[in-house]
């Protein structure tokens, strides 16, 4: 079979989950093509040429580009099988099963999108078994110098992104991780994490992401990992995504991070809300959030926040809380200013529908956005959403030092009797000079922008 694997977008990166899909599908005898629309038009002529299409979905902006794809195939190859596969492929059946020779696929999805091109039957549409994992094949992908970079040190770097690890053994409320994998962690053995790092650096990266959900969900594999790595490539920087419980938790392995070449650690903070963080059972405190920033510091290391401000039980002063936070931590430079749009997504299977909590705030199922409508019980607040996403999006290419204090007095003029900002620093203060960030600002839990959603041609 021809197959058309396509990418729309993986966090900036060149697409890890295409590029193990691929290995899958060449190892099953097919003949494949790539296409990333997040950096090239979708070619008319490898839609005439697939007998089939997959389209890569791990998260939710990269499915609401995929359904615009899968209507632009369907509309110039009616009868087109397709198949969407990753963490968001089950989230909007009505919209993906159109014939019955097309198809879903969740989880440890590699063998069933084969298995799918070999004679039309995926399997199951969630499927957690594990897997032969094969080295990721990047060969059709878009080079790396197309992607996103490491600014660091008044240069930027090449970056692939690797995956030591799928699923997380946590259940946060609001993370479409647990929806599908339900506490299971699934690493990806040694030698195919090396075996792909070894290519990455063969192309020219020198820093890696590492795609985990949750880089210390399996410590000892972690750690094995970063060893072999740094052994191997003691110039190569990198960085993870760890939660607060688990820094805490393993602050002993936060020095081992540094040495082995740690650029930042990306963490969901979420909220400075203990209602919240407790609603969305994040294993955090709110005063466990400048404990985790010293932590980090203490060790050379910046973390870069991630946070969810707009909830149905954030307040106002919990806005400004947040704001607050992120001077006196001297952060302002750490948190792209997407972060401060991020409203709650609830995709259909969304633990928090079960949540007496969310009940009362909830409306319809919106099938164009994905998800549950709710409003909050102040409309302020969802207007003010609205005005932070339109003045981020204009402000994409703007510094976040530039943005930061347009969103703050935003905020501000909302609270009348809102506390003078605090100084720079006043709880911590981080290194002077540029930090260590990739080139891309987005992150997979923000509503994709309008210049992502324009028809893809």
């Amino acid at each position: 079979m021809h197959v058309l694997v396509v990418s729309t977008y993986e966090l900036g990166h060149q697409p890890l989950s295409a590029a193990t899909t691929i290995a899958a599908l060449v190892a099953a005898g097919h003949d494949v093509r790539c296409a990333d629309v997040a950096v090239d038009p979708l070619s008319g002529s490898d839609v005439d040429w697939a007998d089939r299409v997959a389209l890569s979905v791990p998260m939710h902006t990269a499915m609401r580009l995929a359904l615009q794809v899968a209507d632009v195939v369907r509309a110039r190859r009616p009868g087109m099988p397709i198949c969407f596969f990753g963490l968001y492929a089950g989230v909007a059946n009505e919209r993906t099963v159109c014939s019955p020779a097309d198809a879903i696929v969740a989880g440890e999805y590699e063998p069933g999108v084969a298995a799918w091109a070999s004679d039309g039957d995926p399997g199951p549409a969630v499927q957690l078994g594990r897997i032969d994992a094969r080295v990721p094949d990047r060969r059709a992908l878009p080079a790396l110098d197309r992607y996103t970079r490491l600014a660091i040190g008044g240069e930027e770097r090449l970056v692939g992104s690797v995956g030591a690890s799928r699923g997380c053994s946590h259940h946060c409320r609001h993370c479409p991780v647990p929806v599908v994998y339900r506490g299971r962690v699934r690493p990806v053995p040694l030698e195919v994490v090396m075996a792909d790092v070894d290519g990455l650096v063969a192309a020219g990266a020198r820093h890696v992401s590492f795609s985990d959900p949750d880089f210390l969900n399996s410590p000892r594999h972690a750690r094995r990992i970063l060893q072999a790595m740094h052994e191997r490539h003691p110039g190569l920087t990198f960085d993870a995504t760890i939660k607060v419980e688990h820094l805490l938790q393993h602050r002993a392995l936060v020095p081992e991070l540094k040495d082995a070449g740690c650029a930042f650690v990306v963490s969901a903070f979420e909220s400075v809300s203990d209602t919240v963080l407790s609603i969305l059972d994040k294993g955090h405190s709110a005063a466990q959030l400048s404990e985790t920033v010293a932590l980090l510091r203490a060790s050379g290391i910046e973390v870069r926040p991630s946070w969810l401000p707009f909830t149905p039980w954030t307040t106002i002063a919990d806005l400004v809380t947040m704001f607050d936070f992120v001077v006196a931590h001297d952060l302002v430079q750490n948190v792209d200013p997407v972060q401060y749009s991020v409203r709650l997504l609830v995709p259909d299977g969304s633990l928090l529908l079960g949540e007496e909590a969310m009940r009362p705030h909830l409306g319809d199922y919106d099938p164009e956005r994905l998800g549950w409508t709710w409003a909050h019980p102040d409309p302020t607040m969802d207007r003010l959403q609205e005005k932070i996403a339109a003045l981020v999006e204009r402000a994409v290419d703007d510094d976040a030092e530039d943005t930061f204090p347009r969103l703050d007095a935003l905020v501000r003029a909302h609270v009348p009797d809102a506390p003078a900002r605090p100084e720079r620093g006043a709880a911590s203060s981080g290194p002077s000079g540029e930090r260590a960030r990739l080139t891309e600002p987005w992150f997979c839990c923000a509503e994709p922008t309008q210049a992502q959603l324009a028809p893809i041609s």
